[in-house]
């Protein structure tokens, strides 16, 4: 049965639910649950429980698309990023991760949090964490390589972190072209601005996204948004 939104969207609204009908917070999910047509909110969650945030985010991601994925530190994007990677092959594509932030033994080490196995997906997962790491040094890497590809970038920042480098907004481009012109999908992490942590919000948005040099960010198709453990995914405007 399929839900009518994801759930963590649909534990938003139950929480929005039980603010304004003064109900408790599980007698909102059960309610929301029947909507959906099950017995109550145990029985969805137990249909569901394989449903991670990285398969709800891949199962909206089509081919072409550039996907941004905010957040301030320690609240999941490296991870997420990662698990959208080791679960390419699920769609018949290879997961690539491209860090300028963590050398290959990090990132290999986070793969071991998510219960990936070095030795079993080494194939189906190719990590690089070359300094050289660019747009143009990606698309190299990738112009010859058999199959759909999903790419994992992090993180946008530090693209333009060599002087030699092009500016953040043409790399940006390059990867969109990219994207499109072979059907891939292109994933960057991104940096939240640290003035969210004083802001009454309980998700950072478009304009938390820090961005040093500019970037014309409607170059992006699908917007993810982390914090708290909860989850927001947007269509670019």
């Amino acid at each position: 049965m399929k839900l009518s939104s994801p759930i963590y969207a649909i534990k938003r609204q139950a929480k929005l639910l039980a603010r304004d009908n003064d109900i408790k917070l599980h007698e909102a999910l059960n309610q929301l649950a029947a909507k959906e047509g099950f017995r109550d909110w145990s029985h969805l969650a137990s249909s569901y429980s394989n449903a991670t945030p990285a398969k709800e985010v891949l199962s909206q991601l089509n081919p072409g698309d550039m996907v941004l994925i905010a957040a301030r530190p320690g609240h999941g994007k490296t991870l997420l990023g990662l698990e959208l990677a080791a679960l390419a092959e699920t769609s018949s594509r290879k997961g690539y991760i491209f860090s300028l932030d963590y050398n290959e033994m990090d990132v290999w080490d986070r793969f071991a949090k998510l219960g990936i196995d070095q030795n079993a997906n080494a194939r189906s997962i190719v990590v690089d964490t070359s300094d050289d790491i660019c747009a143009a040094y990606i698309v190299e890497c990738l112009e010859n390589a058999l199959g759909d590809a999903l790419v994992v970038v992090d993180y946008l920042q530090l693209l333009d972190q060599r002087r030699s480098n092009p500016p953040l907004q043409e790399q940006v481009q390059a990867l969109k072209e990219f994207a499109i012109g072979q059907g891939a999908i292109v994933v960057l992490i991104s940096q939240i601005d640290r003035a969210f942590e004083l802001s009454s919000s309980d998700m950072p948005s478009i304009e938390d996204v820090r961005l040093p040099n500019p970037v014309d960010l409607s170059l992006f198709d699908k917007l993810c948004f982390l914090h708290g453990g909860e989850i927001q995914i947007e269509k670019a405007a």
